[in-house]
């Protein structure tokens, strides 16, 4: 059972958690780390990750690399042309690495993805990975 203190103090995460999200999302083109996430919301490192984690049901890095693989999906959608400056823009290092990362998240490889219709590709966005 949750005391009143209990719910103020859930309340006050939860407005925490949101206000990263945000920030987050307003953000997303930019270097987003653990330690300016944390300091966002007030927390230390390893209580902002729990808080996060137990708000979002994913870690905030996760968060992150989830929200800049779906807008790569989008730009690829829209008719980004090359693949290796969509993977640069959605923070990866190389090709590769972007490749494997939108293969986990997606099932498909961005080539793969690229020749989708607009519609299966919005529908694709929308659910993430397929089981």
């Amino acid at each position: 059972m949750l005391h009143t203190g209990d719910t103020q103090v859930l309340e006050y995460h939860t407005d925490c958690i949101e206000d990263v999200m945000r920030y987050i999302r307003e953000h997303i083109a930019e270097p987003l780390d653990r330690e300016r996430l944390a300091d966002i919301a007030g927390f230390s490192v390893p209580h902002f990750h729990r808080i996060f984690t137990a708000h979002v049901g994913e870690s905030a890095i996760s968060y992150v690399r989830r929200l800049r693989l779906e807008r790569a999906g989008r730009k690829l959608r829209m008719g980004a042309v090359d693949i290796t400056e969509v993977a640069l823009a959605a923070g990866y290092d190389s090709h590769a690495a972007f490749s494997k990362a939108f293969k986990q998240l997606f099932g498909l490889s961005p080539s793969e993805f690229r020749q989708l219709g607009c519609w299966a590709a919005t529908e694709l966005l929308r659910k993430g990975k397929q089981s």
